[in-house]
């Protein structure tokens, strides 16, 4: 089986986010997809499969298989595209959450994304204990995005990780108004056993869409202020969809050699 070693939002090596991306003419045993995720320890490993009307794509955590997830689906499509679908530029996953759709335009990948429904909640003193600062405001939908007064704070911050497991939401993403893009980010998944995740796509479902709202446009240049840092390129679609894009670029192909279930 081979495997590709994707950087996704980013065009140069060791930056963006990497994923591990498995193509596949059958599926294995979901116990062996959870043991190559946790051999590669990276924050998500994708799994495809093609099928009579497209591929089916399924997420894995180094502890669990997730819904959704933008980095690695944005490094599937790269993969499809350049080593098994050269002539096409669209592609169509089943996935988890459904139908997703990537178009290559030029250097990027463009995926279209359901918009997580979100409401504004208090600011909690847990909050201000797990980010060493407190929010000005906190919203919830499947992650918790705390907003923050500058992209310093963002840049600069420390969480407390087994603080930020007790927060509510599958992650927590803090977020500021940017200088030279229109928002910075970071995300921390703990409970996923990813202490940070470097671009997080599936977050931006929920920040590009908070930032939409807050700047009064539809297209957020986002840029996910970790060690590694990505550009996002969004544009809320009006319909209760997001397309998310960015660029991705090759590391490493290797062959799974060790017997699947």
């Amino acid at each position: 089986m081979k495997q590709y070693i994707v950087d996704a939002f980013t065009d140069k090596p060791f930056s963006g986010n990497p994923a591990a991306v498995c193509v596949m003419e059958k599926w294995p045993e979901e116990e062996s997809m959870m043991k190559i995720a946790m051999e590669n320890n990276l924050s998500e490993t994708a799994f495809i499969v093609k099928e009579e009307q497209g591929y089916h794509l399924r997420w894995f955590t180094p502890v669990s298989e997730v819904d959704l997830c933008g980095h690695a689906t944005l490094a599937s499509s790269f993969v499809l595209f350049n080593y098994f679908e050269k002539d096409k530029d669209v592609i169509e996953f089943d996935t988890r959450s459904g139908k997703l759709t990537v178009v290559r335009k030029d250097n990027l990948y463009e995926m279209n994304f359901p918009i997580c429904e979100q409401h504004e909640v208090p600011v909690t003193n847990d909050m201000e204990s797990a980010f060493g600062i407190r929010p000005v405001k906190a919203i919830l939908g499947i992650d918790l995005v705390c907003v923050f007064e500058s992209e310093d704070q963002i840049r600069e911050m420390n969480p407390i990780q087994n603080k930020l497991a007790l927060l509510p939401g599958r992650g927590q993403n803090v977020t500021a108004k940017g200088t030279d893009v229109d928002c910075v980010s970071r995300s921390f998944f703990p409970e996923l056993m990813v202490p940070e995740d470097p671009v997080c796509g599936s977050a931006h479902c929920q920040i590009a869409d908070y930032w939409s709202g807050e700047l009064g446009k539809n297209t957020i240049h986002a840029y996910q202020a970790s060690k590694r840092g990505g550009h996002l390129y969004c544009e809320l679609l009006g319909n209760g969809r997001i397309s998310i894009s960015g660029e991705a670029t090759l590391v490493a192909i290797s062959d799974v050699v060790a017997e699947l279930l």
